[in-house]
């Protein structure tokens, strides 16, 4: 998004709040901002023509997110991936999401287990021109449809928050290679054939333990005492 389009955005009346964060997630996902650029929220309020208020609302969700670093006395910088809380992050999102998908599995229809092959069958596209950040895009989606339906709305509201930090820093770094991202998608279709196979909701939620820390595994060697 540019200035100009968060602009015109702000005439149809979105938040400028939210405007602010789209506009900044989009510079520090697209590599403007880079790793440790300090992120001041003057001159971003001046480009969109909004005052500082909503741009520092912006700041603090994005370092939420794991996006920016906020500082003392220095104030928001771009985050670099911390390898020790990439870790500890991933772990959490494996047990999380593992949870939450093996609830949802309960009472997932045919319709969002048809919706999650189809885009998994994207991801599959991908592979032969590999594209990192579209991979990571849907990959988030993929997961998302398939934890939607957890009945407990804070586990969903905690998985969600841990796949959005996990996207991010990946669309950031680039951290998905072709050959996990193949292994991936091969894993997504046997999670599929678990749940619509109607496989006990343990055996679910190992799966997608065990794929989430495989993507941990690729990206770093480390070998989680969660699988």
């Amino acid at each position: 998004m540019t200035a100009s389009q968060a602009q015109a955005e702000s005439k149809r009346g979105r938040s400028k709040a939210d405007l602010a964060y789209d506009y900044l997630r989009e510079q520090v996902l697209g590599g403007t901002l880079a790793p440790r650029q300090r992120v001041l929220a003057g001159p971003i309020a001046a480009q969109l023509e909004i005052s500082a208020v909503p741009v520092r609302e912006a700041i603090h969700r994005l370092a939420a997110e794991g996006l920016l670093q906020i500082e003392r006395n220095v104030g928001a910088r771009v985050a670099e991936i911390d390898e020790l809380a990439y870790r500890e992050g991933m772990e959490a999102l494996a047990v999380l999401d593992g949870s939450a998908t093996a609830l949802a599995a309960l009472a997932v229809g045919g319709a969002a287990l048809d919706r999650a092959e189809q885009i998994n069958e994207q991801l599959a596209g991908l592979l032969g021109d590999f594209d990192p950040a579209e991979y990571t895009r849907l990959n988030t989606k993929f997961h998302a449809v398939l934890h939607a339906g957890c009945p407990n709305a804070r586990l969903r509201e905690l998985v969600e928050a841990e796949w959005r930090k996990f996207s991010a820093l990946h669309a950031a770094e680039r951290a998905v290679d072709a050959e996990r991202a193949q292994a991936a998608v091969d894993e997504h279709r046997e999670l599929l054939r678990l749940i619509r196979d109607g496989a006990p909701a343990a055996r679910i939620e190992q799966a997608v333990r065990d794929h989430v820390l495989s993507s941990l595994h690729a990206r770093t060697g480390f070998v989680s005492q969660l699988r």
